[in-house]
């Protein structure tokens, strides 16, 4: 195909995306139910539906702006060649390609990020204050943002050095090297996520001797749960949002609770949110997640591999020369309905995976319990009760709360 097909299907395929997107949102945002019903009645007041009705809408029209801002700016610079430009720009000063690529890609990032940034500013200090959820701070927002750059150079920075190198010196077959790099380091963060990244933003303190601790170390040995640590994160500094989740692969497994949770749940709603968390666990969810990822990795380097060489990719995004950096980028947005198809799969199959277990739960501690602590979830975060079906379909990980309910009984 030549340079002007492939610049008219990129840009087809992000005007399909946005209009697709934009569409779900807006039939996610028309339905909903102005008067509580009879079956949430029960735990939800009118008061806080109706402010959970107008949190929900809130977001959704600031997505609106955000994301129609996002679209015109990746719609001019495609259409105007923006993205060769910058490549023009850095070229008569940077004349290593690994280098060339780590600068593209920084001041691609960066631009991006400032422009949405004052979007970020008013989504936390605006729209998430005026709804009673936020605890950050200005000096916590920016160190997390400083924090977030580093890592990004470091980590990002590092794997595209190796697939540039893979790309340059290995060949059309570099797919299958790069693709062991990329499976070996999502293992690595599973395994290593809570000891190495997650202290360098938040605090996590061993959850001290009481009756919680006693109560979970009690549901783990008689479900022979290969208990390591407990910790207590403190989300509070900077959401009152709450949260669960272990991590680790292998014999040994940490389980993080939000110091949020803790406060806002008895023992037994804790437990019975743990033990849920142990299902994915028992039903070996975390494990077929990291399969299926480590295939979509492999298919996704494998078409890389039969594209990355073609030079009318760096021409259609306004190149002078065929650059692997540029073509990462076309590539990307070509590959994207093939990645929207997957992450649907996924997302189906996360859904299934979050009934299976709520039953393990409810089989192993008692439904009742992991029923009120969703319940209590639901309203402290001023969740979305009546999403739409297709919102669901195409974006939900987990199912609605309404149907949890029903499947617990």
């Amino acid at each position: 195909m030549t340079p002007q097909i492939i610049l008219y299907i990129i840009i087809g395929i992000t005007i399909v995306s946005y209009l697709f997107s934009q569409l779900l949102d807006l039939l996610n945002l028309k339905f909903y139910r102005k008067d509580i019903p009879e079956e949430v009645r029960v735990f939800y007041d009118q008061e806080k539906y109706q402010r959970s009705i107008e949190y929900n809408r809130t977001q959704t029209r600031f997505s609106f702006l955000t994301s129609g801002i996002s679209f015109a700016a990746s719609l001019l610079m495609l259409s105007l060649g923006g993205f060769g430009w910058i490549d023009h720009l850095l070229r008569p000063f940077i004349s290593n390609p690994t280098l060339l690529a780590l600068s593209y890609f920084g001041i691609i990032f960066l631009a991006s990020d400032l422009l949405t940034l004052p979007f970020q500013l008013y989504s936390t200090f605006v729209i998430e204050e005026k709804f009673g959820f936020n605890k950050t701070t200005i000096k916590i927002f920016f160190t997390d943002k400083l924090k977030g750059y580093i890592l990004g150079a470091l980590i990002g920075g590092a794997l595209l050095s190796l697939l540039i190198f893979s790309v340059n010196q290995i060949g059309p077959t570099f797919w299958i090297w790069f693709g062991v790099i990329a499976s070996s380091f999502v293992l690595f963060m599973n395994m290593f996520y809570t000891s190495l990244i997650l202290p360098l933003f938040n605090k996590l303190t061993p959850l001290p001797e009481g009756e919680l601790k006693k109560a979970i170390q009690q549901f783990t040995q008689k479900v022979k749960f290969p208990l390591d640590n407990i910790f207590v994160i403190d989300g509070s500094k900077r959401s009152k949002k709450a949260n669960a989740f272990f991590s680790g692969i292998g014999k040994k497994k940490k389980i993080v609770l939000y110091d949020t949770l803790i406060e806002n749940h008895s023992t037994e709603e804790l437990v019975a949110v743990l033990a849920h968390e142990v299902g994915h666990f028992k039903k070996r969810h975390i494990v077929w997640s990291y399969v299926i990822s480590v295939g979509q990795i492999f298919f996704m380097l494998f078409v890389l591999s039969l594209m990355i060489y073609n030079s009318n990719l760096s021409l259609a995004l306004g190149g002078n020369q065929q650059a692997i950096h540029l073509n990462l980028l076309a590539f990307g947005i070509l590959f994207s309905p093939i990645s929207g198809i997957t992450g649907l799969g996924m997302s189906i199959l996360s859904r299934k995976n979050e009934f299976e277990a709520d039953a393990y739960a409810k089989e192993t501690f008692g439904g009742e319990a992991l029923a009120s602590a969703l319940k209590k979830l639901s309203v402290d975060s001023l969740s979305n009760l009546f999403p739409h079906p297709a919102y669901v379909f195409f974006h939900y990980s987990h199912p609605p709360l309404l149907q949890r309910l029903k499947a617990l009984g």
